[in-house]
């Protein structure tokens, strides 16, 4: 069952949800933007050296805001073609 206030909508093309429709969903997306700009500037000089470790840091919050993303959706993920059903039908 899908909450009553979604904070991201589903796309009407393709797969996922596309940007927020609620403050609580640009607050995750800004708390995401942060994290990745601290990690590019804490992170980012030692890339070279550790290249793994820097791809795991980005990885970690892509992951978390896209499954946040997931569970705060109006509607069940799947591929579409231009046409939202109504929550429930999915």
């Amino acid at each position: 069952m899908r909450n009553r206030a979604p904070w991201f909508h589903v796309k009407a093309y393709g797969y996922g949800a596309g940007l927020p429709c609620r403050w609580q969903g640009w607050i995750a997306l800004v708390i995401y933007a942060l994290v990745l700009m601290a990690i590019i500037f804490v992170d980012g000089p030692h890339a070279d050296s550790h290249p793994i470790g820097y791809v795991t840091a980005i990885i970690l919050p892509t992951a978390l805001l896209i499954s946040v993303a997931w569970w705060k959706s109006d509607a069940p993920w799947r591929w579409r073609w231009g046409k939202i059903d109504k929550p429930g039908r999915d």
